[in-house]
């Protein structure tokens, strides 16, 4: 797993700050920037499991590094931050659900 989430931190951090504010100022444009990155994911075969293991780490990072561009990720980010860690891993597991079905 910590390969996968390696790889992940080098996603992060390979985006500029122009991308990274593209993504983050719009809720749909952030939410299809977690869909194409989960139906990569996907393509590799990794399970829903892993790819809610890595939506946490997401959302950790984004939660202690970025401030919310819009009322959505405000409320995520306030959920995230009252939440334990079961509660996190369900919030991934839903936002993980939540970006696949659209």
């Amino acid at each position: 797993m910590s390969e996968e989430l390696n790889k992940i931190t080098e996603k992060i951090s390979d985006l500029s700050p122009e991308q990274k504010e593209e993504i983050l100022t719009n809720f749909s444009e952030f939410k299809g920037y977690l869909k194409k990155q989960l139906a990569k994911g996907e393509k590799l075969g990794l399970s829903n499991e892993v790819l809610a293991k890595g939506a946490k780490f997401v959302a950790d990072h984004l939660a202690k590094n970025e401030e919310p561009k819009n009322r959505e990720q405000k409320l995520l980010q306030e959920l995230w931050n009252v939440s334990g860690e079961d509660e996190k891993k369900s919030l991934a597991y839903v936002l993980v659900k939540m970006v696949q079905s659209d």
